[in-house]
């Protein structure tokens, strides 16, 4: 098993809490060392870029393995997890809610439930799917929105089915179906801890954005991997939902690669989900065993990814404050009304 050599992991329910022991050095930048010896050292960072945020129950990140399109991906996910000792929160689902079997979705709830990690599943019908044709064009029309009533409905059919079956988290790629859904929470149609993610396809870019996609109902927001540290701080300044990022980011979101950037991240933009994509990866949405091989492969290299931006953070002495594992809730977020 790997481990990064200054850390001490207390192994709880297969894994579960990441310390550090007494001779973990302290926090420093990539390189800065050798840096200030050869003249070339950065300014120390500025105290009041940094976010005053955390996670509720403590902690400013948590960790997220996307495209996990099914109960075999999960499977080799949890393995791979385990055998390099990848401590995982949230694990999230691509295709959709209606490209599972009721079965599949079962399998899917008990295996992150035994470990105790947040099951994430994609509601519905997406524009980007639809017979629509001005997804094609070069404006790309209205992306991954959800066309007309009939596609919202699907959406809320994925959520109702999917709580049904013990799914706790929904994400949504349009801010109707989001409006929508948080409305049927707050109305007991499907369960009220039940949360709801918005997708990194129609990820906010502003700090008036991502505080209106909060209101909605959103309880954790995905932006998009090339904001800049400083948009990170100003988001901050007006709303502590919590932040989803790629570090790594598939390539038709941009196939960034930030993680040397992991630690200001989170000093910026906590609280914040870690997601490990992986780029220079063919698409596999909407998933069917055609693509079987690929999805399995990608799946386990996802888990590596995280390995080695965890192993970062610990050469950096930055790998501190991680929330405990089994923690899910938002905290309490800012809401519009909603009609009675």
């Amino acid at each position: 098993m790997i481990r990064a050599a200054n850390l001490v992991r207390d192994i709880e329910h297969e894994g579960q809490h990441v310390t550090t022991d007494a001779s973990a050095p302290e926090a420093r930048r990539p390189g800065e060392p050798a840096l200030t010896a050869l003249g070339l050292g950065a300014p120390a960072p500025d105290p009041a870029d940094a976010s005053p945020h955390s996670f509720p129950g403590g902690g400013r990140w948590r960790t997220e393995i996307p495209s996990c399109e099914g109960p075999e991906a999960l499977a080799v996910v949890l393995k791979e997890a385990s055998r390099l000792d990848v401590p995982i929160h949230r694990i999230s689902q691509g295709s959709g809610v209606w490209m599972l079997t009721d079965a599949e979705i079962t399998e899917m709830v008990e295996g992150t439930s035994e470990r105790d990690i947040e099951l994430c599943l994609f509601t519905g019908p997406r524009g980007t799917w639809d017979i629509g044709g001005s997804v094609r064009s070069d404006s790309r029309g209205g992306g991954m929105r959800a066309r007309g009533h009939d596609a919202v409905a699907g959406c809320v059919e994925d959520a109702v089915r999917a709580t049904e079956l013990g799914v706790k988290c929904l994400l949504v790629a349009d801010e109707g179906v989001l409006w929508t859904l948080h409305r049927a929470r707050t109305a007991g149609l499907i369960p009220d801890d039940t949360t709801l993610k918005l997708s990194a396809l129609v990820g906010p870019v502003n700090p008036a954005a991502f505080a209106v996609y909060e209101n909605l109902g959103a309880d954790s927001i995905n932006v998009p991997s090339d904001l800049t540290l400083d948009h990170l701080t100003e988001i901050r300044r007006v709303s502590a939902a919590p932040m989803d990022m790629y570090i790594e980011a598939p390539d038709d979101l941009g196939g960034y690669v930030r993680m040397y950037e992991v630690a200001e991240l989170i000093r910026r933009g906590a609280p914040l989900y870690l997601k490990f994509g992986l780029s220079k990866a063919p698409g596999i949405y909407p998933y069917g065993h055609h693509l079987r091989d690929l999805a399995l492969s990608t799946a386990r290299e996802r888990v590596r990814r995280g390995r080695l931006a965890l192993d970062l953070l610990a050469r950096h002495g930055a790998d501190g404050d991680m929330a405990p594992l089994g923690s899910r809730t938002p905290g309490v977020l800012k809401r519009f009304d909603t009609p009675s």
